[in-house]
């Protein structure tokens, strides 16, 4: 990519659509990490928040100081050579297995909001992701600048109808057990999302022809990823049972704007697709240093995997799987954040 083929903007949709997977756009990320500790978890927001704009900004910044091709090597950088090694590894099976709540949360849109069977859903981003990735990161780019928007957008407009506009509230129902481990669980988002985040960041920084331009866009990115939980978290405060649904978004949508229902499944679905191509993207750049095998083999590879762990099912996935790498990734959030900022050449 050159300055032509990306901007500031740009660089901030595919941040914003990296993050915004199926757990962020269908809610559940928010109901497990944030809604569940009551209004304290705002503050949370805000700690997880200044993570992926200062965070992430630094990410980029190392990134393209010591011209990563992939996050394993800047994981190398944080961690040596042998301890690099093993997080490389790592990061590898976290990326295999958030790529497979993606999937399995495709699944759950079409079951519980379509009516239609878990496995069309399932099979529809598997097909659609890989003939995306055959256009490599253009394909990135144009499904991000096109989806990221229209999630915003539909993200303030929700929040405006259902918190704003109603009297409704039901905190007596969503503030559950050990409330104060709302910083715990606030960090460890950041981390797991940053961590993740890195696959995709690492490569597009390197090839950013100014570090102004990826400030700009890991300030604009990170900023609007608050936004975006901040309007997610109060129109989820207003639903009753909100943990009881595994797309709890959704659901909003259906009792406050019905008239909007069936599009703002359409931008989750397309939220979970970005996310997909994101982690194939990184996935691809790592295998493909070692296998020397074509790319669509590496990403036919990939999806044949998430599809058979895609199975277990999305509600048990993302309460299981994404706490446990969360606690896991704040070791990469430690290394960043103690690891000097190399200088400029």
């Amino acid at each position: 990519m050159r300055q032509s083929k990306g901007s500031a903007s740009q660089l901030a949709f595919v941040y914003v659509g990296t993050v915004v997977g199926a757990g962020f756009a269908t809610g559940r990320e928010i109901v497990e990490f944030f809604l569940r500790f009551g209004w304290i978890g705002l503050f949370g927001i805000v700690v997880s928040g200044l993570m992926f704009t200062f965070l992430g900004a630094k990410i980029m910044i190392i990134s393209k100081r010591i011209n990563a091709a992939s996050y394993q090597e800047l994981n190398t950088y944080l961690f040596g050579q042998s301890v690099g090694r093993i997080v490389n590894m790592f990061m590898m099976f976290i990326l295999l297995g958030v790529t497979s709540v993606m999937l399995s949360g495709a699944g759950a849109l079409f079951h519980e909001q379509l009516g239609w069977t878990a496995q069309a859903g399932i099979l529809l981003t598997m097909g659609l992701s890989f003939v995306v990735m055959t256009s490599g990161v253009k394909g990135v780019f144009g499904v991000n600048v096109l989806v990221v928007p229209l999630l915003l957008s539909f993200s303030f407009i929700v929040a405006a109808d259902s918190f704003v506009f109603t009297t409704a509230r039901n905190a007596e129902e969503w503030v559950w057990p050990d409330r104060w481990n709302w910083l715990l669980s606030a960090v460890s988002y950041g981390a797991l999302n940053l961590s993740l985040a890195q696959a995709v960041l690492v490569p597009l920084a390197n090839e950013m022809t100014s570090e102004k331009v990826i400030r700009r866009g890991a300030y604009l990115g990170g900023g609007l990823l608050t936004l975006v939980l901040f309007a997610s978290f109060l129109s989820l405060s207003v639903l009753p049972n909100v943990q009881e649904y595994e797309i709890p978004m959704a659901q909003v949508v259906y009792l406050f704007s019905r008239s909007l229902h069936i599009i703002y499944l359409f931008i989750i679905f397309g939220e979970v697709f970005t996310s997909v191509i994101g982690n194939l993207y990184g996935l691809e750049k790592q295998l493909n240093s070692f296998l020397h095998i074509k790319s669509t083999y590496i990403y036919g590879g990939i999806l044949i995997f998430a599809y058979i762990v895609s199975q277990i099912g999305y509600g048990q996935l993302i309460s299981t799987v994404y706490p446990l790498f969360g606690y896991v990734s704040l070791a990469f959030i430690g290394a960043l954040v103690c690891k000097k900022t190399p200088q400029k050449i």
